[in-house]
């Protein structure tokens, strides 16, 4: 399959996220749990067959960084997936597809690398767009959501964690291949999680088959052919394409969300998610 056919998918199977998690009535820290659960089980017999050498080589450092990798993965999906409880698709994904500004703040303020004048500029951008999304409807008195502030800063808060994931198990990817990193990684990503259900006091079994079909809807679409087949395509695209692209998932789950849940943006969620997607892709294109 072509790269760029794969791409094309992977960033539709993304986009379908966050109307399964609407569509889930369990508690959303159950969705991710399952969601990630389901995502790296099918993943395990394929990563002990064919790199058992390469998990006998993993260090005691790879293992830390490996686990702060997964936690903060962890916290990225249980943040995200609660933010869809009170504020709009449109707002909570174009706001966690915010992480690439984060992760360049990051990579600048723990890794000492350069910012350049573009990407100060896409990061200045996309803190405008957000504080347009955040407040605008606030001080308009149009809200879709229960509480659109605390989700859009649930969203945010999650956009952090993905950086922080990304950040964290950089050195980790350049070492394993993309199966062995998946399945470790996402490992205590699913054990994290599992500690957020239990604190939470939430039931893991008893759900009706519609949502055991939601949960590995989760894990097949954004999961599986989502991710998975995104973090392949990085080895035969050029990375700028791929972070260019990804850009399509706000839109496409704000579509999605018209057309699925009659969800209709307002005009500053609509006007503020322009000019973040401006800021990611200026903050993109200037670090790859």
């Amino acid at each position: 399959m072509p790269a760029e056919i794969g791409l094309v998918m992977a960033v539709a199977a993304v986009s379908v996220g966050a109307i399964l998690v609407r569509w889930s009535h369990a508690p959303s820290s159950v969705a991710a749990f399952y969601r990630v659960l389901f995502t790296t089980l099918p993943l395990i017999p394929v990563a002990v067959w064919r790199y058992r050498e390469e998990f006998r080589r993993i260090g005691r450092r790879d293992l830390v960084f490996a686990t702060l990798s997964g936690i903060a993965l962890a916290l990225h999906f249980a943040a995200w997936f609660e933010s869809l409880e009170w504020t709009s698709v449109a707002a909570s994904v174009t706001l966690v597809q915010a992480q690439p500004v984060f992760v360049a703040l990051g990579a600048w303020l723990l890794l000492s690398e350069r910012v350049t004048r573009r990407i100060a500029v896409g990061i200045t951008v996309a803190v405008g767009g957000m504080a347009v999304m955040s407040l605008g409807d606030l001080l308009g008195g149009v809200l879709v959501g229960p509480n659109p502030l605390y989700g859009n800063s649930l969203a945010l808060f999650g956009a952090v964690m993905a950086a922080g994931y990304v950040l964290a198990g950089r050195s980790l990817r350049q070492r394993l291949a993309l199966i062995p990193y998946v399945v470790v990684v996402y490992g205590v990503c699913t054990v994290s999680l599992l500690a957020i259900v239990i604190i939470e006091g939430h039931p893991l079994t008893g759900y009706p088959t519609r949502e055991w079909l939601v949960f590995a809807g989760l894990a097949i679409g954004p999961g599986l052919f989502g991710h998975t087949v995104i973090n392949w395509a990085l080895a035969h695209l050029e990375s700028s394409v791929v972070s260019v692209s990804l850009l399509g998932e706000p839109v496409g789950a704000t579509i999605l969300a018209l057309v699925l849940l009659s969800e209709a943006p307002t005009t500053f969620t609509v006007v503020g998610g322009g000019i973040v997607l401006i800021g990611i892709y200026l903050t993109t294109s200037g670090t790859t």
